[in-house]
């Protein structure tokens, strides 16, 4: 595929059986083996992933904290040295530039993690909004990325792993210049599977061989090489939203269930938050429920829902979940039709058929 960017892990695909797709403009594995086996290697062992392409912007200097206030919806006070962060980054209506994580650096230094297509869309919105003693820097080039998420995926990683005890590394929080056999990275326990697991941001140059020393160290614990067909299907099932689906520029933080990353009560004003606030005072309109098919049919992306024949809305993602077995989806419907139990129907290529509204998360790892 010409033209396609490509990641440093890109020569290892053929080595792994990567099939490729087209993904945002880059050449990227949608899958080494099957979706089914790789979610399935995930939810019960360990799953590595090559998420290279996500974009990282540095915000430095002695402003950059009210700078990011200013910018994001959650509260930045909060987050501490050696924290991270959910947060979404809103335009003045309330619609969503992107949905990121920040981790603090240093008392003045933050890495944010973007979406790999917002990348230059969020770093040109930040520099349009810089303000003096602000460093707003694209380091994306300066990163590869490799996720290892599963229940085994701590006792994996520590294998390679020479300096730190990962034990004490809690959820959401990270520790810099980890020893991976000899290659220095940052290590946050994070993810987007749903699962246990951490997120090595480390040098292009070493990205090669920490994958192949994590293949080595997980092969007798039934690890796999994953691809972002596994990716979305684990995503999905624990209901964590997919940016240009469950979130964009005409879906608020708020409809797409994320109302927790939104801190109104911090001492800074943020964009978006006067649109936001009368949508939280008004009641919103809109609101994304999770559904089960009861009529045999797979609900997708973009399909209309209706209820006693009116749209109320659509579908934002939907597959068979490999781990529940079932037909379901997500929707933004109108928020009065939203009750848990309600049956309706998904327009499923022109035929009507039902469905009923259920929780969501859809799936939620069992705990210790």
């Amino acid at each position: 595929m010409a033209g396609l960017k490509r990641t440093p892990l890109y020569a290892l695909y053929e080595k792994y059986g990567a099939k490729t797709i087209d993904f945002g403009g880059w050449d990227l594995p949608v899958q080494f083996s099957s979706i089914k086996e790789e979610h399935e290697a995930v939810r019960e062992r360990a799953g590595i992933f090559d998420v290279s392409h996500m974009g990282e912007i540095l915000v430095t200097g002695k402003a950059s904290e009210s700078f990011l206030q200013k910018l994001m919806t959650n509260d930045l006070s909060k987050l501490k040295k050696g924290g991270a962060q959910y947060t979404a980054m809103c335009y003045e209506d309330g619609g969503v530039v992107d949905d990121l994580l920040i981790y603090r650096l240093d008392e003045e230094d933050y890495l944010l993690i973007v979406n790999a297509a917002n990348t230059d869309k969020d770093f040109d919105w930040m520099k349009q909004h810089r303000v003096a003693d602000v460093e707003v820097e694209n380091v994306s080039d300066e990163y590869a990325l490799i996720a290892i998420q599963g229940p085994k995926a701590e006792r994996i990683l520590q294998k390679i792993v020479n300096n730190a005890d990962l034990s004490a590394i809690k959820f959401f929080k990270f520790q810099q210049n980890v020893d991976l056999n000899g290659a220095k990275a940052l290590v946050s326990r994070t993810g987007y599977t749903g699962e246990d697991g951490f997120e090595i941001y480390c040098k292009p140059k070493d990205s090669v061989q920490i994958w192949e020393d994590l293949l080595e160290a997980g092969k007798d614990e039934g690890m796999m090489p994953c691809g972002l067909g596994a990716r979305d299907t684990l995503r999905f099932e624990a209901s964590l939203p997919l940016y240009g689906q469950e979130l964009s520029p005409e879906i608020s933080p708020l409809e797409a269930g994320i109302g927790f990353a939104v801190k109104f009560n911090k001492e800074e004003d943020f964009i978006g938050k006067e649109a936001l606030s009368k949508q939280k005072e008004n009641g919103i309109s809109r609101r994304l429920v999770g559904i089960e098919m009861l009529d045999r049919g797979i609900p997708r992306h973009g399909y209309p829902v209706f209820c006693n024949d009116e749209e109320i809305g659509f579908v934002t993602s939907g597959t068979q979940s490999p781990t529940l077995q079932k037909n379901i989806g997500l929707a933004l419907i109108k928020a009065e039709y939203s009750e848990a139990g309600k049956e309706l129907e998904v327009a499923v290529r022109k035929k009507r058929l039902k469905a009923k509204i259920i929780q969501t998360p859809f799936y939620q790892r069992p705990k210790k």
